[in-house]
């Protein structure tokens, strides 16, 4: 089985505001505190059962690992169902249906006061928390995030493997041009160099995080999501401190997503095919690799 070159990612107990803005917010160093939730009421009361409990009722969107498809929206949900189903189909047997940037805030109301806004020099921005949930085996595709915000995301019930790579590597990762993410046919738990062999220079992090930790993910860093078991994540973030990805972050929400899905609609399953072949030439071309 080939492997990626990964580093694990530094992990403390706790830290201070003064040690985190010196060590990891300033430099853009990623960073998993294991004990940061332990004073949260979420920290002794979230998991897949009272989430059934306090949102059964309400309908959920959907999303799993199909290939994006030329006429589907921009982060369009694949299915629905009551939150109560799901989370006994979670409980049930593996699926890659998986819940993607729920807000808590407007959705479900009664957990806003079951966790808290950390002290870590980070301007948080209060209105979007958002959640994730997904079952056992299921991945989210290595992407980064539209609006190159600093994430606090810190993961509860069960286990999950994170694979991240600062922006700098994103020559190897075969970017998808006028979109987010890398090509969905890579397997990042053991990918195969001899067809994507520009992963073989790539340089990234892993961590696992089990319930009640956090992982801090720079602002641009991508991300892959490997649920080792069902469980379900909160991100917290703020905006991007650095000039330049502030600008990107411009960029893909006033103009990258619209274009995306005009030419989507103008072009079909062409244009969808010509970005994945795109990612592939353009990523050889810039590192020489042939063939």
């Amino acid at each position: 089985m080939q492997q990626l070159n990964l580093k694990d990612i530094p992990r403390v107990r706790t830290m201070s505001k003064e040690d985190f803005v010196r060590n990891h917010l300033k430099p853009q160093r990623p960073v998993v505190i294991e004990k940061l939730t332990e004073d949260w009421k979420a920290y002794h009361k979230w998991n897949l059962e009272y989430i059934k409990e306090v949102a059964g009722d309400k309908t959920v969107p959907l999303y799993d690992d199909r290939p994006v498809k030329h006429d589907e929206g921009f982060n369009q949900a694949h299915a629905e169902m009551k939150m109560a189903d799901y989370v006994d189909l979670l409980k049930s047997k593996p699926t890659n249906f998986r819940i993607f940037l729920y807000n808590i805030l407007s959705e479900v109301p009664v957990l806003q006061g079951d966790f808290k806004f950390p002290k870590l020099g980070m301007r948080l921005i209060k209105g979007l928390p958002m959640m994730f949930f997904g079952g056992t085996d299921s991945r989210v595709f290595m992407h980064y995030d539209i609006d190159f915000t600093n994430i606090l995301h810190f993961h509860f019930h069960g286990k999950k493997r994170c694979i991240i790579f600062p922006p700098d590597q994103s020559k190897f990762l075969y970017r998808v041009p006028h979109s987010l993410i890398a090509r969905e046919d890579i397997d990042f738990t053991s990918p195969d160099f001899e067809k994507w062999p520009a992963l073989k220079q790539a340089q990234g992090y892993v961590c696992e995080l089990n319930h009640g930790e956090m992982l801090y993910m720079p602002e641009g860093y991508w991300h892959f999501m490997h649920y080792l078991t069902p469980g379900f994540s909160i991100s917290l973030r703020s905006y991007p401190r650095k000039l330049k990805n502030l600008g990107k972050a411009l960029y893909n929400l006033g103009f990258m997503r619209y274009y995306d899905n005009y030419m989507r609609r103008k072009k079909g399953q062409d244009w969808i095919d010509y970005k994945n072949q795109q990612a592939v030439i353009r990523t050889h071309k810039k590192l020489g690799i042939k063939g």
